[in-house]
């Protein structure tokens, strides 16, 4: 496929809102590729060029795409850069200047030809590196008609945002294979050990179904990691998974480990590459853990050798971090409590009974008494059948410093990216009427007045996900219980993923309009005081036909917020990890009864 037939298809998506018509346009555009060009192209969609667990980035900042855009164009870098404030989107005047001119270079190269060019330019390092990006960048804006140009300088700086997500690409294939949704299940599976989606779609293109169903577990891919459901009592628990295994529940960073030889990757529960940020938990695992082949998981939470306590979360975040590593690392060293063995030596353990998978993590990893001496600890375990026990070590938990505790199934699976009652974590509140906080997306933010006028936010829409709807449905705006740090360390964050219009995976009533709207990023804890009922937040409303029939009234009101308040920034968390609208009905059922 030439890469301006590629445009057009862009094009459509960028037009249209509903997301039905999006798998649509998609599921037609992937039956015109040929399983080589999809795994490209589906990369190229999303705004990159691999996987999202392997890191491969542009190296290009603004200045630098309009240097190339400026060179291609052969106009001055002032004058676009005037123009391109002025409209705020760089795709659209790029196209707009390359529709002024006639290009004797001007030709149609292919998809793939394209894809090499961007994979070449992000891959340039060392000396003179930013000049041959800013050439590479600049003969292939000459090479491409208009509206391709327009989309190609929007992909090295991350700013494509065609509003579908890797959900709405499975969905896509299962339509582009079998014409309807019907096996998003199986392709979903797969994902969620193997989340390649370039890979899932060669291979359904290629071989089939059944090849698919077949991939399983592999060292150096990460596997999405299961979720907790939450209960507010010892009690619930037992009565809804009997003796059960109770582990700590730790407040630090959700790592999965992969280790092959002496090579060790790290990969957060947002599917990123952390290796780098933390040499001390590589050495630990190289040195301590008794595999040639294995993936563990584990919570990596800061360590006070001097008191052998653990420290609070606000401290363990400091590690998070893209410089001076090693030093941070001395101030405030890891230490990697294990919870989970998920393969091992060859052998998927993701289907086993936890007590299985138990065993054989214990068979890798020696039992220690002394933190101090060891960075790889086995989570402590009990085997519990009396809910006042587990009460006791919920409050023995909370003493330490920790966020609570997991008790788990013992005959129960591991879910990748599933929350199932498999685990079940208790994670009490006794200041509120809600038994745990809330993790929301920030949607936008509306400017601020008065004192924030010098942090240009005042306000910030918060939402939730509604799975079946595949959509983020606002829950509150927030404009109260933040630091002036806070304030601005939003701002910053916000600004890198301002977008001009409400992405199209959100629903917002009018009302609950903003300023600027925020691409989906920023994960937030919130505390609020109770869930009530709103008719202008969209997370669990129902709307239906006035008598007119001309418009919809509200039937049934949202849920909101009361008093709500930021606990954290969640940078550990993606946007596929908020709080699920199923989540929050279970939690106000729970509330009303108490």
């Amino acid at each position: 496929m030439k890469f301006k037939q590629l445009s057009i298809y862009i094009e459509k998506i960028e037009k249209t809102a509903s997301r039905l018509q999006i798998t649509e346009i998609l599921a037609d555009l992937f039956n015109q590729l040929r399983p080589e060009e999809y795994e490209k192209v589906v990369y190229l969609l999303l705004g990159r060029l691999t996987p999202k667990y392997k890191t491969l980035n542009f190296g290009m900042a603004e200045k630098m795409v309009i240097r190339a855009i400026s060179s291609s164009l052969q106009i001055d870098t002032v004058e676009f850069t005037k123009k391109y404030k002025q409209s705020g989107d760089i795709g659209e005047t790029t196209q707009e200047y390359k529709n002024t001119q006639t290009s004797m270079l001007e030709g149609a190269p292919d998809v793939l030809t394209v894809f090499e060019t961007l994979e070449s330019l992000a891959l340039a390092s060392g000396e003179g590196s930013q000049d041959t990006k800013i050439s590479q960048l600049s003969g292939l804006i000459q090479e491409l008609d208009p509206l391709s140009a327009r989309y190609i300088v929007r992909i090295p700086l991350g700013v494509l945002r065609l509003g579908f997500s890797d959900m709405t690409v499975l969905d896509a294939l299962s339509w582009m294979h079998q014409g309807d949704k019907s096996i998003r299940p199986i392709l979903q599976k797969a994902y969620h050990v193997h989340p390649d989606l370039g890979l899932i779609g060669k291979i359904l293109k290629e071989k089939g179904l059944s090849e698919v169903e077949k991939l399983e577990p592999k060292i150096f891919t990460p596997i999405l990691m299961m979720r907790a459901e939450r209960l507010s009592s010892g009690v619930e628990i037992i009565k809804q998974i009997g003796t059960c295994a109770v582990e700590p529940k730790f407040d630090g960073f959700r790592l999965q480990v992969h280790k092959k030889g002496s090579e060790v990757r790290l990969y957060t529960r947002g599917l990123d590459d952390a290796t780098f940020m933390y040499p001390d938990v590589v050495h630990a695992v190289r040195k301590e853990v008794k595999a040639d082949e294995v993936i563990l998981e584990g919570e990596a939470i800061g360590y006070d050798a001097q008191t052998d306590n653990f420290l609070p979360f606000q401290e363990t975040v400091q590690r998070k971090r893209k410089y001076d590593i090693e030093e941070k690392a001395k101030e405030i060293p890891l230490k990697l409590f294990v919870f989970e063995l998920l393969y091992l030596e060859g052998k998927n353990y993701v289907s086993e009974s936890f007590t299985k998978r138990r065993a054989a993590l214990l068979s890798i990893i020696d039992i220690h008494n002394n933190h101090a001496d060891h960075g790889v600890i086995p989570a402590e375990e009990e085997i519990i059948d009396d809910p006042e026990k587990l009460e006791i070590m919920f409050d023995n938990a909370i003493t330490k410093g920790l966020e609570g505790i997991v008790a788990k199934k013992m005959d129960g699976t591991y879910q990748p990216g599933a929350r199932g009652w498999n685990w079940i974590k208790l994670k009490r509140s006794y200041s509120s009427k809600i038994d745990d906080t809330i993790d929301c997306l920030v949607m936008g933010y509306d400017y601020g007045k008065g004192k924030r006028t010098q942090f240009g936010i005042g306000a910030f829409l918060a939402g939730i996900y509604d799975a079946e709807k595949q959509m983020f449905m606002t829950i509150a705006k927030i404009g109260t219980g933040l630091t002036d740090d806070e304030w601005r360390r939003l701002k910053k964050q916000s600004i890198k993923l301002q977008v001009k219009t409400m992405p199209k995976q959100y629903e917002v009533d009018k009302l609950m309009d903003v300023d600027v709207w925020v691409a989906p990023g920023i994960v937030v804890e919130i505390k609020a005081d109770e869930i009530s009922r709103s008719p202008v937040h969209t997370a669990g409303k129902i709307l239906k036909p006035s008598k007119s029939g001309s418009s919809f009234a509200v039937d049934v009101a949202g849920f909101a917020l009361r008093f709500p308040r930021l606990e954290r920034f969640r940078d550990d968390k993606a946007a596929s990890d908020v709080t699920t609208l199923k989540e929050v009905e279970t939690m106000f059922e729970k509330q009303r009864n108490n």
